[in-house]
């Protein structure tokens, strides 16, 4: 599993950045620290009562939402062209070029003679994609047709254009072939020695700003493990091994996401995720090795220092990007709609919170929550929860719902049955001794009501009477065994005294008789 910057926390980073960098040290902290005491929970209480917190019928259709949630976005990649200026919302070659490397992509994974082609289809598919939308733009730049500028070079060119800048410094030609990122944990410390904040318009950290930092942060941290789960158990019906129960389990998945996040945030980044396109990495390769994914993790923090390959991946366009997410969100989407063969949809109760999960989330309900009031009572921000999170949230609460009203129901059902019993045994015992009968309603032949301590004592005396009965009739079974074992051995004596002495010894007397001729 990859873990990334999460999305989820872009408002809650937009709270923190009110309080400089230290306010989104604290922030990212406090959401990696919700990981790993959920992980310590875990570890004590076992994954059980995640398991009923968040069934199937929850997480199938929230792993797909996952996937549906991002066709969006995809869709409006897939037509975009970086250097299109003019019409920058729509372009049918940029179209073409997203395409041809969904194409790409499809055919590589399907292919069984070159297995290096599955294993890398997705660095292929962008590549093809690539060299088209390089072909129209060059055309483009050439001809100064902004239609047919698909990719846009600003980038590379920005990067090496300090080395032909007479009064660029020896340092700032270096940055444009090694770079380094700026350190979170540094911008800080320098904050709290200065007593002031490098974020314009941010003030220092104090109390206050701590509880609003808290407020922002821990709640979208509990979604986002929601969203760890859903991903870890996608992978497990991927790979075919259960990951929240066997190895590694969730506790140790989230104590890798809480510690990475508490790294991260120091290296200058927001809390991490984990990321449903990993999940459709591996689906489509059929790669699931954890030294294929530390590889691609290290390549990533090796490219982050190299100015060049930086600016190159930035000049990829967003329509080649489009189509090979279509294949990313898709197949996060189907692996969702998978988990629905163990989930009986002809049930209200599951229909009920499947469909609340896929119209929320789907919809867009967002949920937001006030936090800050100006003095004219008007709301002036708030701590929004995504889309997802929201959905989830609001399936986990329909299914608590119609559980607690089922148990209920059940119970009922299970004292009508008993309070039927207990009548059926006192109308046995009480009606053939009494001089009245018991009606339906509990009263006598001639009305008077039968009170508790009379069905009591008729209950207790059916009882003793039903275990006379079955003493009575071991008795019986005994003495009946016992005559017909005696009826038997005499039978045997008898027969034996009636067997003629010719019969029981034939050999010697045919013996006899041939003496008696010879």
């Amino acid at each position: 599993m990859f873990l990334g910057s999460s999305f989820a926390f872009l408002n809650s980073l937009g709270v923190a950045m009110a309080f400089g960098y230290c306010g989104i040290i604290v922030g990212s902290i406090l959401a990696g620290l919700v990981y790993i005491i959920i992980a310590i929970i875990i570890h004590f209480a076992g994954t059980k009562w995640v398991s009923k917190l968040m069934p199937p019928v929850i997480i199938g259709p929230t792993v797909a939402l996952i996937g549906l949630s991002l066709a969006g976005n995809a869709m409006g990649d897939i037509v975009k062209a970086s250097g299109d200026l003019v019409n920058g919302s729509y372009n049918l070659l940029g179209l073409l070029c997203g395409l041809v490397a969904f194409i790409v992509i499809v055919l590589c994974s399907c292919q069984k003679k070159v297995k290096m082609m599955r294993l890398i289809p997705f660095i292929i598919g962008i590549g093809a994609g690539y060299v088209l939308a390089a072909f129209f733009s060059i055309f483009g730049y050439v001809f100064d047709v902004n239609y047919l500028k698909i990719i846009d070079w600003s980038p590379l060119v920005n990067n090496f254009s300090v080395l032909g800048d007479s009064l660029a410094s020896a340092g700032d030609k270096v940055q444009a072939f090694l770079t380094y990122p700026d350190f979170a944990l540094i911008e800080g410390i320098k904050e709290i020695a200065s007593g002031s904040t490098t974020i314009p318009g941010s003030v220092l950290l104090d109390g206050a700003g701590f509880a609003q930092v808290a407020l922002a942060f821990i709640p979208v941290a509990l979604v986002v493990f929601a969203e760890h789960i859903a991903d870890h158990k996608n992978l497990s019906s991927i790979i075919g091994r259960d990951l929240i129960e066997g190895q590694p389990g969730l506790k140790r998945t989230l104590l890798g996401d809480g510690v990475g996040s508490i790294v991260g945030t120091v290296l200058g980044i927001c809390p991490n995720t984990t990321y449903g396109e990993s999940v459709g990495c591996v689906a489509i390769t059929r790669n699931a090795s954890i030294r294929t994914i530390f590889l691609a993790a290290l390549m990533c923090i090796i490219i982050s220092f190299i100015s060049p390959l930086m600016a190159l991946l930035q000049t990829i366009p967003s329509c080649v990007m489009g189509g090979v997410c279509l294949t990313l969100y898709g197949f996060i989407a189907v692996s969702g709609l998978k988990m629905f063969k163990d989930i009986d949809l002809g049930e209200n109760k599951n229909l009920f919170v499947v469909s609340a999960i896929l119209i929320a989330g789907i919809g867009g309900l967002v949920i937001k929550i006030p936090y800050q009031i100006a003095d004219n009572g008007l709301v002036t921000n708030f701590i929004s929860i995504t889309s997802i999170a929201t959905a989830l949230i609001l399936g986990i609460i329909t299914h608590a719902i119609i559980n607690a009203v089922e148990k209920k129901q059940n119970k009922d059902d299970e004292a009508i049955s008993s309070g039927d019993e207990v009548e059926s045994l006192i109308t046995g015992a009480v009606a053939p001794n009494a001089s009245f009968e018991i009606n339906e309603e509990g009263s006598g032949e001639g009305g008077a009501e039968i009170s508790e301590d009379v069905k009591a004592e008729a209950n207790e005396n059916a009882v003793q009477e039903s275990e006379a009965t079955a003493d009575k009739t071991a008795d019986a079974t005994a003495d009946a065994s016992a005559e017909t074992f005696v009826e038997e051995q005499q039978a045997s004596e008898t027969a034996k005294e009636e067997i003629p002495a010719e019969t029981v010894k034939p050999k010697r007397a045919k013996k006899k008789t041939e003496n008696t001729e010879e």
